[in-house]
């Protein structure tokens, strides 16, 4: 028979402000990767959150502590997001051909259904410290060849498995499949054009051997 715990007033209200403070930092960082993704990672601030939310400021800076580590969460989060939404689907997916196919259309599905608002978070954020070193610069290095290592190994073992039309260079078309997503999602944004997907679905398609029709 199990013998009941009791729990102390003061654990119960230890318990609900953590509860409160989780919930809190998911509610900020949940607005933050938005804000970021449409007006960068600069455009952060404690206030600034805190007025969106209606939180008061000191309950926001407790979470983080300094706009660094606001914006290094914010990365953090967006990561998540991003292999939630696109990683994870596309690594359900046999080996081969197919799943690299999936992991291209389900990162131009994330950024035509603007998961971000901005469209990509990290192409949005990027260009803001690609130049400045410092701890948000290696974040998003860390990101972007976690990206382009995931698209090259794909890459590799479709072509392992005699997947990819002859005489394609995996390497190369890892190359090809990241620029070709990242331009759509620039130009799409840029002009509000969804075309530019369907562009880059297409040529994908054509580069990994599958039929456009």
């Amino acid at each position: 028979m199990a013998v009941p715990v009791e729990v102390s007033p003061e654990a119960r209200s230890t318990d609900g402000r953590v509860q409160r403070g989780n919930e809190t930092r998911r509610a900020v960082l949940g607005r933050a990767v938005q804000i970021a993704s449409v007006e960068g990672l600069e455009a952060l601030s404690i206030g600034r959150l805190a007025a969106d939310l209606g939180l008061s400021k000191s309950g926001v800076f407790a979470g983080f502590g300094s706009k660094e580590e606001l914006q290094l969460a914010t990365v953090r989060a967006a990561r998540r997001i991003f292999y939630d939404r696109v990683v994870t689907p596309a690594l359900e997916r046999p080996e081969g051909a197919a799943r690299l196919l999936a992991l291209c259309e389900h990162w131009l599905d994330y950024s035509r259904g603007r998961v971000f608002a901005g469209g990509c978070f990290f192409y949005a954020v990027t260009a803001e410290f690609d130049a400045r070193p410092g701890p948000l610069r290696d974040a998003l290095a860390e990101s972007a060849l976690e990206w382009e290592g995931l698209v090259a190994d794909l890459a590799r073992a479709a072509d392992a498995s005699g997947e990819l039309p002859t005489g394609t260079d995996p390497v190369e078309l890892a190359l090809l499949l990241t620029a070709l997503m990242e331009s759509a999602n620039s130009l799409a944004v840029l002009h509000d054009d969804p075309s530019r997907y369907d562009r880059a679905a297409r040529t994908i398609r054509r580069l990994l051997g599958f039929p456009t029709a």
